[in-house]
């Protein structure tokens, strides 16, 4: 229950941590009197023929009935059964039949109620509020539940997070779509932002009778869950490249010779894929293959002059695909059903890391220019009076962060000691959105090109740099 000697302000803050990003765990139902330790709990699979027994212990884990303890339902439920994937949170059930996913949601819609709606939003905020964002949740999940999931581009589901790009923001979409048993499909952090992808709900069980192998205790749950996944940080996937899933245009085995060099003269192509149907690649044909067939036979069938191709899922690495790119030239992608979807080729990838590129050497730029600014009209002592009093981290400027910048130059008597005939405050408001959009590019938390309001920002600041700075 919710505690009664808890304030208001205090209510609303723990309502929001709840629904703002970070996901649900048992803990949170012992806490919430949702659930008590040593409750009963039953994993029941009647097409099986199979029911699994459990308790909650003191800790919020599941302890099953040979005495091992999960903290993960998914890996609990996994374990208990020797095999498959399963959505733990709908999996278990207390004894009067609710689903550890109905007291999630139980709690969770506790947590709408008690915050605040009146709360006014910051300016400029474009993002749903955390209520906002858990109702719109909850309609996905039971539209998804009745077989008719939402459809949206990528772009669209980042606004709901106020983002325009993916990044830091990744793990915070995560956290809240896990909260409701939900996916995105195809992953919306391996496609363009572009693509359209559908909130669908966690495998709920997989019963190809697959036994598990090794320890237990080291078993991890499967990708498909969307629980309890360690952080990690999207880069470069093959999916992010616009051509990756944007459509291929093919041949089928039984075409000539005639067909496939019109097609390939019209649209300027070195090769094409030979399909026999959306799932069967056969190989390719390219100008090179063409030539030699016809060279060795010049009666040769098209059939002659297919070579091999190699292809690869939407969701692999990039940087791991360029030795085939290198060697090949091309690939050709799958998509989340195993498809043939689109072509990658060695320019294609070329432009994505020189867009990269081109972001680090705007940045770079920014970051050279403003510790020149800074070491021009400071003595060291006055930065790390400021940055750091303690002298354990800056014994240069070259030492300084972009964060360390901010703090001396939101300073009043050192702004007023610059002599810029600026406002200071709206200049440290640029800088704070920059340092954002920095971190996130240096850090290789986003494998999106930057939105061109955000390259503008980082161009003009330069330009003002360059104006005052010197």
């Amino acid at each position: 229950m919710t505690d009664s000697t808890a304030g208001p302000a205090e209510t609303q803050s723990r309502a929001r941590y709840l629904l703002d990003g970070r996901r649900v765990t048992l803990t949170d139902l012992l806490s919430a009197g949702l659930l008590a330790e040593g409750q009963h709990l039953t994993f029941v699979r009647p097409r099986m023929g199979d029911t699994h027994e459990a308790t909650v212990t003191s800790r919020g884990w599941i302890r099953l009935a040979d005495g091992e303890e999960f903290r993960s339902p998914s890996k609990a439920a996994m374990v208990a059964v020797g095999y498959g994937t399963f959505d733990g949170w709908d999996a278990w059930q207390v004894d009067d039949g609710r689903f550890l996913m109905q007291l999630r949601q139980e709690l969770l819609d506790r947590a709408a109620e008690e915050a605040d709606p009146t709360e006014p939003e910051e300016p400029q905020q474009t993002s749903l509020s955390p209520g906002e964002r858990h109702a719109r949740l909850k309609k996905a999940r039971e539209s998804a539940e009745g077989g008719s999931p939402f459809a949206l581009s990528v772009q669209e589901l980042l606004g709901w997070w106020g983002a325009t790009g993916r990044g830091l923001v990744n793990e915070q979409i995560e956290a809240e779509l896990a909260n409701h048993s939900l996916l995105t499909s195809p992953e919306f952090d391996k496609v363009p932002l572009t693509a359209m992808v559908q909130l669908v709900k966690t495998a709920e069980e997989d019963t190809e009778d697959n036994p598990l192998t090794g320890s237990p205790a080291t078993i991890t749950v499967p990708a498909g869950t969307a629980e309890e996944q360690e952080s990690r940080e999207t880069g470069l996937t093959v999916g992010t490249l616009p051509s990756a899933l944007g459509g291929v245009i093919s041949v089928k085995p039984t075409a000539t010779f005639e067909e496939v060099i019109t097609l390939m003269v019209l649209h300027d192509f070195s090769q094409l894929p030979v399909l026999a149907g959306p799932h069967n690649l056969r190989g390719s044909v390219s100008w090179k293959s063409i030539a030699r067939a016809r060279h060795a036979d010049p009666g040769a069938h098209l059939s002659q002059a297919i070579v091999d191709a190699r292809d690869v899922r939407y969701d692999h690495d990039l940087i791991d695909v360029l030795p085939t790119l290198a060697e090949h030239d091309f690939v050709l992608v799958r998509d989340q059903r195993n498809a043939i979807a689109g072509i990658v080729t060695a320019a294609d990838v070329a432009q994505a890391y020189g867009d990269l590129a081109g972001h680090f050497l705007l940045i770079g730029e920014m970051d050279r220019r403003l510790r020149q600014v800074i070491s021009g009209a400071f003595a060291l002592p006055e930065v790390t009076k400021l940055c750091d009093p303690k002298g354990e981290r800056i014994t240069s400027f070259g030492d300084m962060t972009v964060g360390d910048y901010q703090r001396v130059l939101e300073n009043p008597e050192l702004w007023e000691q610059l002599g810029w005939p600026l406002d200071r405050k709206v200049f440290i408001a640029r800088l704070e959105e920059i340092r954002r959009i920095r971190n996130n590019v240096m850090h290789f938390n986003s494998s999106d090109p930057l939105p061109r309001g955000d390259v503008h920002k980082i161009r003009n600041l330069n330009k003002l740099l360059r104006e005052y700075g010197e």
